[in-house]
């Protein structure tokens, strides 16, 4: 039954890689405006499992959880099967998963691209093509999330941040294939959540300090982003809205 105070009351969404770090910041958010969820995890099980049973405590039968290896392409369709059949409808793909670690070039090799393109690249390209129809029937969305590195490149990562400029056209493309009935668009966070192979104090304020803000962002700030799309933004497709606190364009 429809909740008219919370407008996403009973929808779904299948966010990939939700198990931990900004993937579960959107669960929980999602998850506290009525959303149902389907979690998908590649390896991160206990992870999963905990915040399918936290969330499940606060309203049952809310959370599904979905193992596996997005590069493994072959099985996508599988996985956005599994999804609709939840509760009969898809309302919301979040393309969260992503892989993250350095390639100097002279030291890169093809598995670090097939990793990285795939991760970040084909599998959400492959996601939206599978989830389309079904997205369409309920006038659905798609929110690719992507990074300001893809259209100012990390110095390290150069595979990394090609391949989230290949989100963002990817965000474009398909916001011009499949208008006029399901709407797609980006978030691209900044400096929200440190990168998990540490850095330095000295390194952090140096991040911080290119910001307009001066400060770091967090995980709800991009929730607010996402919610805006899904909920507010009916007349929004092909964007890609930087949650960055101004840095990708100090120079």
């Amino acid at each position: 039954m429809q909740d008219n105070t919370q407008p996403l009351a009973d929808k779904v969404v299948l966010i990939t890689g939700a198990a931990h770090r900004i993937g579960a910041a959107l669960a929980r958010g999602l998850h506290s405006q009525g959303m149902n969820l389907v979690i998908h995890y590649h390896t991160s099980r206990s992870a999963a499992l905990a915040l399918q049973h936290e969330l499940n405590r606060q309203r049952a039968d809310s959370v599904i959880l979905i193992q596996a290896d997005l590069a493994e392409t072959g099985k996508i369709s599988a996985i956005v099967k599994q999804a609709r059949e939840a509760w009969g409808r898809l309302d919301v793909l979040i393309n969260n998963a992503s892989t993250f670690f350095p390639t100097e070039v002279g030291t890169a090799d093809e598995r670090c691209w097939n990793d990285l393109i795939g991760t970040n690249l084909k599998a959400p390209f492959f996601l939206c093509q599978a989830a389309a129809p079904h997205l369409a029937r309920w006038q659905g969305s798609i929110i690719n999330i992507a990074d300001i590195h893809a259209l100012r490149p990390l110095k390290g990562y150069p595979i990394y941040s090609i391949a989230k400029a290949g989100l963002v056209m990817l965000t474009k493309a398909m916001a011009c294939e499949l208008g006029p009935n399901v709407r797609v668009n980006a978030v691209a966070p900044g400096a929200i959540l440190w990168p998990e192979q540490e850095l330095d104090e000295v390194a952090k304020q140096r991040i911080i300090s290119r910001t307009f803000l001066k400060r770091q962002g967090s995980p709800e700030d991009v929730v607010r982003a996402v919610l805006y799309l899904i909920r507010d933004a009916e007349y929004v497709s092909g964007e890609i809205i930087t949650v960055d606190g101004g840095r990708s364009i100090n120079s």
